[in-house]
């Protein structure tokens, strides 16, 4: 396992990293993960994350770009648990969870915008493996993603 770098000390050794804003609140035990992203792009419907967090995470960060909804949860207990069962370090969602009070204890990293209590829909929709850009920041996959209490940022594959 690699030692634990803080993200401060990332950023001064490469100031090209990019920088998630900060607006990202933490929901899970571990506010410090990292791991190469895994990106998926969906709206309102979570079926694609329930489908990727249901694979082999391999210690990857899953990166959701939910538009930055407001109006339902994307993550919740079960596909938090999804994502610990299968070994995926982190989930990033740009948009909700919910069941946040379990989201605390799991091993898992998670951060998002805001909690809701509503559910998604469960459409099929959405694209994996893209080029995401929100918060300032643009993450494609396999970038890495270094998260801990000071904030989120992404170094590209060519700089790892």
């Amino acid at each position: 396992m690699t030692p634990f770098i803080p993200t401060s000390d990332l950023c001064d050794a490469h100031p090209e990293a990019q920088v998630f804003a900060p607006v990202f609140q933490n929901f899970g035990e571990n506010p410090r993960f990292s791991g190469p992203a895994l990106t998926l792009r969906v709206y309102e419907n979570n079926t694609l994350v329930r489908a990727t967090l249901e694979t082999p995470g391999e210690g990857r960060v899953l990166v959701v770009d939910g538009g930055g909804s407001l109006n339902c949860a994307l993550v919740g207990d079960q596909l938090a648990g999804l994502g610990v069962q299968n070994g995926w370090a982190g989930i990033i969602v740009h948009g909700c969870v919910r069941d946040t009070a379990q989201l605390a204890g799991m091993p898992i990293g998670i951060r998002a915008l805001a909690v809701h209590p509503r559910r998604s829909g469960k459409a099929s929709l959405g694209e994996q493996a893209v080029a995401l850009t929100f918060a300032g920041a643009t993450v494609r996959p396999g970038d890495m993603i270094h998260a801990d209490e000071d904030g989120i940022c992404v170094l590209t594959s060519e700089t790892n």
